[in-house]
C-alpha cells in the first residue's frame, strides 16, 4: 500500500496539468491500482501473481471469495498502460480521455476498501 501511495502521489500532482502525458498519467494510475489490488490479495492469505493484468487480479479476488465492488471494474482499462503503452505504441486517437478526478476518486475508493480487507 505504500508504494500505491508514492505512484497516487505522483497522479496528484499531474491531474490538474493538462500537459501531463497520458502515458504517465496512465501508468501510475495502473501501477497504484495493481499494488493496491495485489496487497488486497495478500490481506486475502492468497499469493498474487507476477501480472499486471488488473483483471487476472480482480478474478483471483473474486475466487477466493472476495467481494470485489464491480465499480472497481474499469480500473481493468488501465492495463495496457502497465506495458504496452509505456514502451511500444500510444493510445490512439479512438481511446476515450481519462477522467483524472473521476480516476483519483476511484483509486481513493480502492484504498480505502483495500484497507478494510486489512482489518
Amino acid at each position: 500500500m505504500a508504494k500505491a501511495a508514492q505512484d497516487e502521489y505522483v497522479l496528484e500532482r499531474l491531474a490538474g496539468d493538462a500537459q501531463a502525458p497520458i502515458e504517465v498519467f496512465g501508468f501510475h494510475a495502473q501501477q497504484a491500482a495493481e499494488k493496491m489490488f495485489k496487497a488486497a490479495l495478500v490481506a486475502a492469505n492468497t499469493n498474487y501473481p507476477r501480472t499486471h493484468r488488473i483483471a487476472e487480479l480482480i478474478d483471483r479476488l473474486r475466487h477466493a471469495g472476495v467481494e470485489v465492488p464491480h465499480s472497481f471494474d474499469p480500473l481493468c482499462d488501465l492495463t495496457p498502460f502497465a506495458v504496452e503503452f509505456r514502451y511500444d505504441v500510444s493510445p490512439g486517437d479512438d481511446e476515450e480521455p481519462i477522467d483524472h478526478l473521476r480516476l483519483l476518486d476511484l483509486l481513493r475508493e480502492l484504498r480505502a476498501w483495500a484497507r478494510s480487507l486489512a482489518g
